[in-house]
């Protein structure tokens, strides 16, 4: 490449490296762009940030890598880790370390399809966290406790159901620990609904 190729690839501002990035659906590819440069690098985690969905389904990834794209996609909303063939393989530690992305808290829609390395303890990880989940309401939470009875912990700081669920929840699993700290040494922080 000459001196006035590469002063013409310089030129291109990091927003329309991202737009480009964004309608590239290859993992492999994107590892190899973020490579080029610093700027290419910027604009591969800019497109990652505004991908609402995110497949790995027949990709062949460790769940470190997995976890650190998911972690860059700020509004992710479907998450698509499914092991179709040879697809990557999460164990309970990847969804822990997937479970601590800012995105968890907005995803609609996971697939988890044929990944034998996860128990019961992985999956909870995804659930636990519930802080300023407004939009999950008590039967959510009662459905979560009556389904996952080895859950110890959850964080339900800032959502919105009555104090009457959090009682319920502790007469569900009476071990259950409803975080933040507050009101009960078992309940948490929460907004009142009358």
């Amino acid at each position: 490449m000459g001196e006035e190729e590469e002063a013409d690839i310089e030129r291109l501002p990091v927003d329309l490296l991202a737009h480009i990035f964004f309608l590239i659906s290859s993992f492999r590819d994107l590892a190899q762009a973020s490579g080029v440069c610093r700027k290419w690098r910027q604009g591969v985690n800019q497109s990652l940030a505004r991908k609402e969905r995110l497949s790995f389904a027949g990709w062949t990834m460790d769940e470190d890598s997995t976890a650190r794209l998911v972690h860059l996609a700020f509004s992710l909303k479907e998450l698509d880790i499914s092991r179709r063939c040879w697809g990557c393989q999460i164990t309970d530690d990847g969804l822990y370390k997937i479970s601590l992305a800012k995105c968890v808290g907005n995803l609609t829609s996971i697939s988890l399809w044929g990944m034998t390395g996860i128990t019961d303890k992985g999956v909870v990880q995804l659930a636990i966290v519930l802080w300023s989940c407004r939009h999950v309401t008590e039967c959510g939470l009662i459905a979560l406790v009556n389904k996952c009875r080895k859950l110890e912990s959850i964080n339900v700081w800032g959502m919105r159901v009555p104090v009457d669920c959090f009682i319920g929840l502790l007469a569900i699993s009476p071990a259950l620990q409803i975080k933040p700290g507050g009101l009960h040494p078992n309940i948490g922080n929460f907004t009142l609904v009358r």
